[in-house]
């Protein structure tokens, strides 16, 4: 698509038909133009998927569906959670939860999958535990969100995943509201308090999307950067030997798989230009960051994982306003992972051939439904 040009008309399994971005260069000038709307529950908006009719949408609006002003605001509400600063208060945490689960797995059968020892258990807990979220529901949650990520689910399943996520994190907050504990939401409740009004609906659809995208994403890309590096020895070895590599070799493994496209939909509410091609408004916009991220003019020999060529400037947490809100806590979560694990497990190998893995692809965030292992 790229080689054809830098921007294509594409029709959606749904029917719609959107214009397709492949260039970093595009991408980035993209997302950052007020005049591409990341709202939703605009007509013809280019989602991958038939979406329920807005009424019977059962959360409100998402952050990740906000423009401006009202997705600055809601941002700024919460950003402070996941500055670098306060992500750092839970390293401790993260790294006892991290070992914890590799003591289990040192003192379980061999081989075992590191999917359900280590993948997503990990950032399921660190995301229950900073929101206030009962760990104890996990399987509840995890089931239901693979439901909402997952191609092949009929609209009527998808439809009853969300409608009983909505019942769920509507008890959760209203429980929240109630006795205001030192967790994200019940500080984001005391604020709201303080400043007039609890906004129930906006709060719901916020714990909505914390927890599902603070334990989908990370959990895939702990699998697939673990086997990334299992199949990469040379590059394993240098983190292991040089542990300061680790931040540098977690964004390039970032930027080799860029595990999520489908978040980077957009709507043209004004008349545009992007590379010479003029987008009219009404008019969807795919930003293909998987692409972007394997752009060669960028990146030389894209398909190639090199922990030492400087790839911070990737596209896998978006860009622009709507820039993951979480990323800080993904890094350090990823960082402390591969250093512990590697470091305690040094024989870690695959027990089964990687071509025989079970792959995500039938999912809108890509990664691994099992990843056996041994040591």
């Amino acid at each position: 698509m790229r080689e054809r040009g830098p921007i294509s008309r594409v029709t959606l399994p749904n029917g719609v038909t959107t214009w397709v971005l492949t260039r970093h260069e595009d991408i980035r000038v993209a997302l950052s133009d007020p005049r591409l709307s990341a709202d939703r529950s605009r007509p013809g908006f280019p989602m991958p998927v038939v979406t329920p009719r807005r009424g019977a949408q059962p959360f409100g609006k998402l952050l990740t569906s906000m423009d401006s002003p009202e997705h600055g605001s809601a941002r700024r509400a919460v950003v402070g959670e996941f500055t670098v600063k306060q992500i750092a208060h839970l390293r401790p945490r993260i790294q006892q939860i991290v070992d914890e689960h590799i003591d289990a797995m040192l003192a379980g059968e061999r081989p075992t999958d590191l999917v359900k020892a280590l993948s997503l258990p990990v950032p399921s807990l660190v995301i229950c535990e900073l929101l206030g979220v009962p760990y104890a529901d996990h399987e509840f949650f995890q089931h239901h969100s693979s439901m909402l990520l997952r191609h092949e689910i009929s609209d009527d399943e998808r439809g009853k995943a969300l409608r009983e996520l909505r019942s769920y994190f509507d008890d959760l907050v209203t429980a929240k509201e109630a006795d205001e504990p030192d967790d994200l939401l019940g500080r984001q409740i005391r604020k709201q308090r303080e400043d007039g009004e609890i906004d129930h609906e906006g709060l719901v659809s916020l714990a909505f999307l914390l927890l599902l995208a603070g334990h989908e994403t990370t959990a895939n890309m702990i699998s697939l950067g673990t086997l990334a590096l299992l199949q990469n020895p040379s590059q394993l070895a240098a983190i292991k030997n040089d542990p300061t590599k680790t931040p540098a070799a977690v964004e390039e493994l970032l930027r080799y798989y860029t595990i999520i496209d489908f978040a980077v939909a957009r709507i043209a509410v004004a008349e545009m230009e992007i590379s010479g091609v003029r987008i009219n408004a009404g008019e969807g916009v795919v930003a293909l960051t998987h692409l972007a991220d394997h752009d060669n003019a960028l990146f030389a020999d894209p398909q190639r994982l090199d922990i030492d060529r400087g790839a911070r400037h990737h596209l896998a947490f978006g860009f622009g306003p709507h820039q993951c809100l979480g990323q800080n806590l993904a890094r350090v979560e990823l960082q402390i992972v591969f250093d512990t694990l590697f470091a305690r497990l040094p024989g870690l190998r695959l027990a089964e051939p990687a071509d025989t893995l079970p792959f995500k692809d039938d999912a809108k965030v890509y990664g691994l439904y099992k990843l056996p292992v041994t040591w």
